[in-house]
């Protein structure tokens, strides 16, 4: 009898239980993940100019924001430009070699064996030893695709490759200005600063690439890569202003660039399935007053000969951009992120290592202010 009624009660538990599962609603339904990130980055402008009311960009400054949402308080983590390109991928500090854009590509001079309690190795150069892990070793560990996007790399052949260029490693850097045959800029695309990366020449060589590729990338999902970092040449990111072929250069030519390359992008089965579009720019015009005011309790690296903004202790402040079927169009937020914040957001989104800065205690990253409703 006893071992009747506790089957019968097990039967009921089992209907119970049957019940709810069929009736609760879908996990995945409650919890968006992307998979398919698109940064753009751009050059050397403040929040209030870009976003200003006479924004010189206004597709960028007017049109993008009403499909996806502003962040209104974006800052940089240093000056000059490579320092946040390295930081976007790597979460390593600006170090005297890196603010100053590497005019001689050196090898990274360690002052102590491994990374310190920020992750952060210490010393000074510019090519980081295999210790030091970029974002895109960790999404192929973990199974996901990337690619950087170098617009004008290998236009003219005989300044430099197609694929993965840069300058020989303790040669004077000959690829930081634009010429009339081609306007790539080194200093620009971060992954030939890592050992990691540029040991492997056919690795580098397939993932490092001219922006012409993405054309075809975008066709189908399965093509597109997990991560997608988009450098314009140093006139289309409104670097120069005017440029060596005439073109006005500036918020100008960045705005264009942005009007043939968004809805490309915006319209590919990725983004459509599970993208965010980001874009940012590498830092404040350190000429400002607050040209190089820090966010998010950013720290410098230990030791290091100038604070991360030479005058202050960060990029500034210059604002993002986002985009996504997973956030309300026409939206804006205040919350503090830098660009250690993003990096902590990408890898979040991968379920992989947040790297060097970006891992710090207490550092945010895209949250409830950012995915609303979703």
């Amino acid at each position: 009898m006893l071992d009747r009624r506790i089957s019968r009660a097990c039967r009921g538990f089992a209907a119970l239980a049957a019940a709810l599962l069929c009736c609760a609603p879908a996990l995945s339904a409650a919890a968006p993940t992307v998979r398919h990130v698109f940064l753009i980055v751009l050059e050397n402008e403040s929040y209030q100019v870009t976003f200003g009311r006479d924004s010189r960009a206004p597709y960028l400054a007017r049109t993008l924001p009403a499909q996806g949402m502003l962040l209104q308080n974006y800052y940089g983590i240093g000056h000059s430009s490579l320092d946040n390109y390295i930081a976007l991928i790597s979460g390593q500090a600006p170090n005297e070699a890196t603010q100053g854009d590497c005019r001689t590509f050196s090898e990274f001079q360690i002052l102590a064996p491994g990374l310190d309690v920020h992750g952060q190795l210490l010393g000074k150069g510019c090519v980081y030893p295999l210790i030091v892990r970029t974002l895109p070793d960790e999404l192929e560990t973990a199974g996901f695709t990337w690619k950087g996007y170098m617009e004008d790399m290998g236009k003219d052949p005989a300044r430099e490759h197609a694929t993965c260029a840069h300058s020989p490693i303790n040669s004077e850097e000959g690829l930081l200005r634009a010429t009339l045959k081609d306007q790539y800029a080194v200093k620009h695309n971060p992954f030939v600063y890592f050992h990691s990366i540029i040991d492997d020449q056919t690795r580098c060589d397939s993932h490092v690439v001219n922006l012409d590729r993405l054309t075809d990338d975008l066709k189908s999902a399965g093509d597109t890569p997990n991560y997608s970092f988009i450098t314009p040449n140093l006139c289309n990111d409104g670097h120069d202003a005017p440029c060596v072929d005439g073109a006005p250069g500036g918020l100008v030519s960045a705005d264009t660039f942005l009007k043939k390359w968004v809805p490309l992008i915006t319209g590919s089965p990725a983004f459509k399935k599970d993208g965010l579009l980001i874009i940012t720019f590498d830092e404040s015009d350190q000429s400002l007053a607050d040209g190089s005011i820090a966010c998010c309790a950013e720290l410098g690296l230990t030791g290091a000969r100038y604070p991360p903004g030479l005058n202050g202790p960060g990029g500034g402040r210059i604002g993002a951009l986002l985009i996504s079927p997973l956030i309300r169009p026409g939206t804006t937020s205040d919350v503090p992120y830098n660009h250690y914040s993003l990096l902590r957001s990408v890898a979040g989104f991968f379920g992989v290592a947040p790297l060097g800065f970006a891992a710090e205690e207490g550092l945010r990253s895209f949250g409830a202010d950012v995915f609303k409703g979703h």
